[in-house]
């Protein structure tokens, strides 16, 4: 079930936390918020499978952390319009909540991906070094993006 921000913020309970995903072709990055939701921090990437794997792996984060909300990453092209990525994360979003009821909300992710390797490659991290980390990095961008703005609702 799809939801804003504004409406999270009036179900989210104390302690909950926020899970976010960076949803690639390959790889699904997750992010994990802190239980006060004011900070992302990268938690660990999934290489896809089948998505019945992928969605009981999610389920048991979902379970194990306390999980509100997905805060999925809408990768939209730069005018702002929506292409093939998002109709994929749409779809697996919707595929998702046939196997679990928990909130998700899409947030723009655009440059996120870019921002995250600048930020290794001035940080000096080795090619081999950012291609495990940036996907797992990009997902507690796209959720630090959505933290900040769930506290100014």
């Amino acid at each position: 079930m799809e939801i804003s921000i504004a409406e999270l913020k009036t179900q989210i309970k104390y302690g909950q936390r926020i899970l976010g995903l960076d949803l690639g072709s390959k790889t699904i990055g997750l992010a994990l918020s802190d239980t006060l939701r004011m900070i992302a921090s990268p938690m660990e990437v999934i290489h896809k499978s089948k998505f019945t794997k992928d969605a009981e792996t999610l389920i048991a984060i979902i379970k194990e952390h306390n999980i509100a909300a997905l805060v999925i990453g809408l990768p939209k092209n730069m005018d702002g319009s929506e292409g093939a990525r998002c109709q994929s994360s749409r779809q697996f979003a919707q595929n998702f909540t046939e196997k679990h009821d928990v909130p998700i909300i899409f947030w723009d992710e655009r440059l996120s991906t870019v921002a995250v390797t600048r930020t290794l490659l001035e940080a000096d991290t080795s090619r081999k070094k950012r291609k495990i980390v940036v996907d797992k990095m990009a997902a507690a961008y796209i959720l630090q993006g959505a933290l900040d703005n769930l506290g100014h609702c």
